[in-house]
């Protein structure tokens, strides 16, 4: 089995998934090679999968055209049976080659389904996404197959590498800083939440807006800004509570970090968490832009380990049975094999 992927995406959750399956499936004795971008942080973490091709895709120039000749040229010397794009950009350059099976994975709502005009099947992170697929006039292959994580309990860093006290309760958001993701929500519900110090591993656009807000909240002293991590699992580790603040969230990779290094988990309920978790007995759920909401539920924790604890507990077993890498690895196998992801 013979799988090239096209990821022109930039950093942030989807990035690590991407990661994550092209190991998995290397794991797995499949054939693989990948085309993205240039300067990707994380190129070094799949280069022992396959070779690895760097480039850039604009819609409207004429690098367009040069990166599909070599793109055929790749094609032609690797023969794929399977052609994976990831995301919209991916998919507008999806080439047609002979009976490969061309694949697209959606990690969002699409607002339309013009970039995928040469994808035979799409694959949705949740049944949601597959119904407003269909609701937009899809008529071809519709797979449901969510995300797992490689987040794993690892070393802890030293607290005293981001000027933390070793005693103190630290909370964890990670992600790409943009409106969305709604880490304002999450530092307005720090200023309220006694002792606690807030970690957020990231960066992007409003990078400037959060810092100008933690200065207006005076909390210089108990945020910090670590900015993208490559060891982000170290970070996991040395926190005490994981944070899910998006204000919308198909089903980002971030969902199931706080599982995967267990650690207890606060959520939004945003689409993806909402139908990944379940209030109380894997996460406490708080309506979206709540900061009230939230700051009581890191109170909660921050006061009763016996939650923490069960929280934990109910996370590990959330994993196991509805998100572990084996089932999910499978399932993309029998896509790739028979073109259908269940059984």
């Amino acid at each position: 089995m013979k799988v090239m992927h096209i990821h022109f995406g930039k950093e942030g959750g989807a990035e690590r998934f991407f990661v994550n399956l092209v190991n998995a499936l290397h794991d797995r004795g499949i054939e693989q090679r990948a085309l993205i971008r240039p300067d990707r942080s994380w190129r070094k973490d799949i280069e022992k999968c396959g070779e690895v091709y760097e480039g850039t895709f604009r819609r409207i120039s004429l690098s367009r055209f040069v990166l599909s000749a070599r793109m055929r040229a790749i094609l032609n010397d690797f023969q794929p049976d399977v052609i994976m794009s990831w995301q919209l950009r991916a998919s507008r350059f999806m080439p047609r080659y002979k009976n490969a099976r061309r694949i697209s994975r959606l990690g969002d709502y699409p607002e339309h389904l013009d970039y995928y005009r040469n994808s035979e099947t799409l694959v949705c992170i949740t049944p949601d996404i597959a119904k407003r697929v269909r609701e937009l006039g899809w008529t071809r292959g519709v797979e449901v197959i969510a995300n797992f994580t490689r987040s794993v309990p690892s070393e802890p860093i030293a607290r005293e590498a981001l000027q933390t006290p070793a005693g103190a309760f630290v909370v964890i958001g990670m992600g790409r800083f943009v409106k969305r993701k709604g880490f304002d929500v999450l530092i307005k519900a720090i200023a309220r939440t006694q002792g606690a110090y807030l970690w957020l591993l990231g960066d992007g656009p409003e990078r400037e807006n959060l810092e100008k807000l933690t200065d207006e909240l005076g909390l210089r002293d108990r945020v910090r800004f670590a900015g993208w991590q490559t060891n982000a699992y170290a970070y996991l580790a040395s926190a005490d509570v994981f944070t899910v603040t998006s204000l919308h969230e198909p089903l980002g990779n971030v969902c199931l970090e706080g599982w995967g290094a267990g650690k207890p988990t606060i959520s939004s309920r945003a689409e993806g968490p909402s139908w990944v978790m379940t209030d109380g007995k894997d996460a406490l759920m708080v309506d979206c832009g709540d900061v009230e909401g939230l700051a009581n539920a890191m109170a909660r924790l921050r006061d009763q380990p016996a939650l923490r604890a069960a929280l934990i507990e109910g996370g590990q077993d959330t994993l196991t049975n509805r998100f572990s890498e084996e089932a999910i690895t499978q399932a993309y196998i029998r896509l790739f094999e028979t073109g259908k992801s269940e059984p």
